[in-house]
């Protein structure tokens, strides 16, 4: 009886101790939270402004055609001057969509409320006929949409140089779409060098060198001169050629995908479920990859969704969710927001006496992992140390 009692008394004082590791971790969570909130100002999160304008630029200084039209979407009222950019493509198969469609309105529109100038650009389109009857031809379409994209990242960064008309950090700039739009952002970020591509059964590399003879990767689009890198990649219902294009060195991914997607295959697959198409790898498989390789990640799985779920916007609860979660993914990323410190005043020596992860759980320091550090004097130090 009395070890019945005893045990008791031990389970009660295990339990209590849990409850209280869950409340510290929460307040933690809470602290952060709101000092992080307000080192961003606000920005970022939810939709601080009520209203956005759009303006609509040729944005390639060599084609000047609609397939090179942009829709740039910035904050009315905004007086920051140091704006992360976010670049959204459309949807469409490589041989249809435009930059007006309404997931592609929703999500600039409802990112640039939070604080983003954000992008909406059309790409060199295929011949539908061409495109689904050749390989050769959808290697050459997709370079082509990766080539307009970079030479789009660059308009940003040559405007910065020139006057800084959209008040951007030229160092913070992120590429994402739906669908083709997505499968476009994958591949201007994972693909690093020609020697990526294959030669056979098709020489992509001599593909490339056609599209592009001087600027190879870079593409034929123009803006020469600024980099065209980007600092992590959304994927709304899109994938990878090849997955092992995703290594150690890469940009953050995070990709929202329904389980039942066979236009993008969710695991692998070809693309349109036409065997016709070049296999694309979805969300099933990019992630494990990054994962295996290093690459900080996240993922919104729709269990038993198909591929459609993002093309009419704010329509789909979906949608909105997906908008959400990138915002989730992107924030920690954000320059305003990767270190806080919490410290007294006159403190001037300080020892490490534990790290934590998002969870309050024990850590060790790593790389794409947000951890907190703290310190003997009280003091808590937020840390996103990326590759």
């Amino acid at each position: 009886m009395l070890l019945c009692v005893h045990n008791k008394m031990y389970l009660y004082k295990l339990k209590e101790q849990t409850i209280m590791k869950k409340i510290t971790a929460l307040l933690l969570l809470t602290l952060f939270s709101a000092i992080t909130f307000a080192q961003c100002n606000g920005r970022y999160q939810t939709e601080i402004f009520s209203s956005v304008t759009k303006t609509t630029v040729n944005y390639s200084d060599v084609y000047t055609d609609n397939a090179h039209k942009m829709d740039i979407y910035t904050p009315d009222g905004d007086t920051e001057i140091n704006r992360p950019v976010i670049l959204y493509m459309h949807g469409g198969s490589f041989y249809g969509g435009d930059k007006a469609t309404a997931d592609c309105v929703d999500f600039c529109e409802s990112m640039a409320k939070r604080g983003y100038v954000t992008a909406s650009l059309n790409y060199r389109l295929a011949n539908i006929v061409s495109f689904l009857t050749s390989n050769a031809t959808q290697y050459e379409t997709v370079l082509k949409a990766v080539s307009d994209a970079k030479s789009a990242i660059r308009y940003f960064r040559k405007d910065f140089a020139n006057g800084d008309a959209y008040a951007i950090d030229p160092n913070t700039i992120f590429a994402g779409g739906y669908s083709a739009g997505a499968v476009t952002a994958i591949h201007l970020s994972y693909i690093d060098s020609i020697s990526d591509l294959p030669t056979t059964p098709i020489n992509v590399q001599a593909i490339i060198n056609n599209v592009s003879p001087i600027h190879g990767l870079e593409g034929d689009a123009g803006n020469y001169g600024y980099s065209s890198d980007v600092n992590g990649v959304i994927s709304f219902a899109g994938g990878i050629n090849d997955i092992n294009w995703i290594d150690a060195t890469d940009e953050p991914l995070v990709s929202i995908q329904g389980t039942s997607d066979i236009t993008v295959n969710y695991n692998c697959g070809p693309g349109m479920n036409n065997p016709a198409i070049l296999t694309l790898c979805g969300s099933g498989e990019m992630h494990p990859r990054a994962d295996n390789v290093g690459v900080l990640n996240d993922k919104l799985i729709f269990n038993g969704t198909d591929h459609n779920w993002a093309a009419f916007g704010n329509t789909n609860s979906k949608f909105i969710d997906a908008v959400n979660f990138t915002t989730n993914f992107l924030y920690p990323l954000l320059p305003c927001n990767n270190t806080t410190s919490i410290s007294e005043e006159n403190i001037t020596t300080k020892q490490l006496i534990r790290i934590t992860d998002m969870l309050g759980r024990n850590a060790s320091t790593t790389t794409n992992a947000t951890l907190f550090y703290i310190y003997d004097d009280g003091s808590v130090e937020k840390k996103l140390i990326l590759k």
